[in-house]
């Protein structure tokens, strides 16, 4: 190995070396960031990208295709629930043909496209169900789309024509659904498809189809719509409108929770038509036609009269002789006549009889008079009493311990709040003092280091250290004594030995300087070793 790379080496070495723990886990980790990122990297930059080969699939289709891809060891992806099956860009097209050219078509189940596969020789039974067929799948498909639905099913029963009219019957469909995990459709969405269902078939009515979901419940039964669920929102928000009218009313005058008011109504959502015809005379206008007629026959030889015989000759009834006379007066008037007619339409929802209750506080309501109030409530509620309509108001002592339990709580939770702001706003405060505290000690740290650095020394650690006898010590007293004699007469090259008792002597000053406490209490224990000896 080169001895540049060697050195280097040797260098990073040393480095790591001094490294305190908190370095060391700090290069730990940073590696191991690293390492992950550039696996990732790498596995991002080598996955291949994934395009649909195709989307909104039936599950029994779905299952096909993968089956085909998993054979032929094509990798795959499913999304949006498994309707979606994507495969390697590349490969998009080169699959789609081979998918069609296994005779595998994912539209096969249910659309129009089943008109495709229609021979010339098909009868018309065969083309009634087809079509029938055909229609079922493109509504499965457009309830499908819907939000929150996964699956849809829908079921047509198309009664034959015929030229009877007694015998003829309504179509009625039946829908399951499917929702999505974790939703359920609401009313308006059971209503849409009603009403899409409906819409979509000749002849049928929005009471002719029945929604059913996974679960069994039915959501619309035929001949009753969406199980009076709409009727049922509609009377709740006509009573929840008129006792809040009600509570807004007394709330000013009793005070807040004072008074406890209670709705029920009874609406009829039968959609009725009438038709009235009146017809009146006008007076002072001419007639439209009239006709008059006046016959009259004076004299004495007034012709024989009687009643006419057989051959139409009249028989006569005297002789014909004497005075005589004849009258007869027609008369025949056609007035003009004004006709109205009325034709009403009642929509539905209208009130049959609805009953109010309130309940006031005793305390509360104490100075007022009760058939005052009872008659503002009855206004404000719209009573009639045609319709048999009751308003009732008692006085009532409240029961208001759990109103002060929940008032406690809510001052304690108050309280709870605002100690736990105070605590995270003293914990703040805790923990800026000690980051302030640790940088200020960094700093301070930092400094000593950069004073120390200007005249640099080796650590001597105090237990190389060892103590020397007496004669020893003149000894080394004296070779010092003559090597420096020796020194001053001829400048000679300085021994290694002198040099390093030059260093430790040095760094034994040193260290007096910076642990003069250690070194004293070494000195003292050296003494009083001697003393023992």
């Amino acid at each position: 190995m080169p001895a540049q790379i060697t050195s280097a080496f040797g260098r990073l070495t040393t480095s790591i070396r001094e490294f305190t723990v908190a370095q060391r886990t700090l290069a730990l980790i940073g590696a191991a960031v690293l390492v992950v990122g550039i696996i990732a990297l790498s596995t991002w930059f080598t996955k291949p990208q994934f395009s649909p080969l195709y989307t909104d699939l039936a599950p029994a289709d779905a299952s096909v295709i993968v089956d085909q891809l998993t054979a032929q060891g094509v990798a795959y992806e499913l999304t949006n629930g498994g309707s979606t099956v994507m495969v390697p860009t590349d490969a998009v097209y080169d699959m789609r043909l081979k998918v069609a050219a296994s005779g595998i078509s994912p539209t096969s189940d249910g659309g129009y496209s089943l008109l495709d596969d229609m021979g010339m020789t098909s009868s018309e039974f065969q083309q009634d169900v087809t079509y029938k067929r055909a229609l079922e799948g493109e509504l499965a498909k457009t309830v499908s789309a819907m939000s929150g639905v996964e699956v849809a099913t829908v079921k047509l029963a198309i009664p034959e024509d015929t030229v009877f009219v007694s015998e003829t019957a309504d179509p009625t469909a039946s829908v399951f659904i499917q929702a999505s995990s974790g939703m359920t459709l609401s009313d308006d969405q059971v209503q849409s498809v009603v009403n899409l269902v409906s819409a979509s078939v000749e002849g049928m009515k929005p009471t002719d189809v029945a929604v059913i979901d996974s679960t069994g419940a039915v959501l619309s039964a035929v001949g009753t719509g969406t199980s009076g669920t709409g009727s049922s929102k509609q009377t709740l928000a006509y009573e929840d409108r008129v006792a809040a009218s009600i509570q807004s009313m007394l709330d000013p005058i009793l005070g807040p929770g004072k008074a406890v008011v209670s709705v029920t109504a009874d609406l009829d959502y039968d959609a009725t038509e009438s038709t009235q015809e009146t017809f009146t005379a006008t007076d002072g206008v001419p007639a439209l036609i009239e006709k008059n007629t006046l016959e009259e026959y004076t004299g004495d030889n007034t012709a024989a009269t009687g009643v006419l015989g057989p051959d139409n000759i009249a028989v006569p009834e005297g002789d014909g002789t004497g005075d005589g006379a004849y009258r007869n007066e027609t008369s025949e008037s056609n007035n003009a006549v004004d006709k109205l007619t009325t034709h009403t339409v009642a929509a539905p929802g209208t009130v049959r009889r609805q009953s109010v209750s309130v309940a006031v506080d005793q305390t509360a309501a104490a100075a007022i008079d009760l058939a005052t109030l009872e008659t503002m409530v009855g206004s404000a509620a719209g009573i009639d009493a045609t319709r048999g309509d009751v308003v009732t108001v008692s006085r009532m002592q409240f029961d208001t311990t759990g109103a002060v339990a929940a008032q406690e709580a809510l001052a304690a939770a108050a309280a709870d709040q605002v100690a736990a702001a105070e605590a995270l706003q003293l914990r703040n405060i805790i923990i800026a003092a000690a980051v302030f505290v640790a940088l200020v000690i960094l700093g301070i740290v930092l400094a000593l280091r950069k004073r120390r650095r200007g005249d640099p020394r080796e650590a001597v650690d105090l237990g190389e250290l060892t103590r020397l006898d007496d004669a020893r010590a003149l000894e080394a007293a004296q070779i010092a004594h003559d090597e420096m004699l020796a020194l001053a007469e001829v400048p000679e090259v300085p021994d290694p030995t002198q040099i390093a008792i030059e260093r430790k002597r040095s760094d034994v000053a040193a260290l007096v300087d910076d642990q003069p406490e250690q070194v004293a209490e070494l000195l003292r224990g050296w003494m009083d070793a001697k003393a023992n000896a």
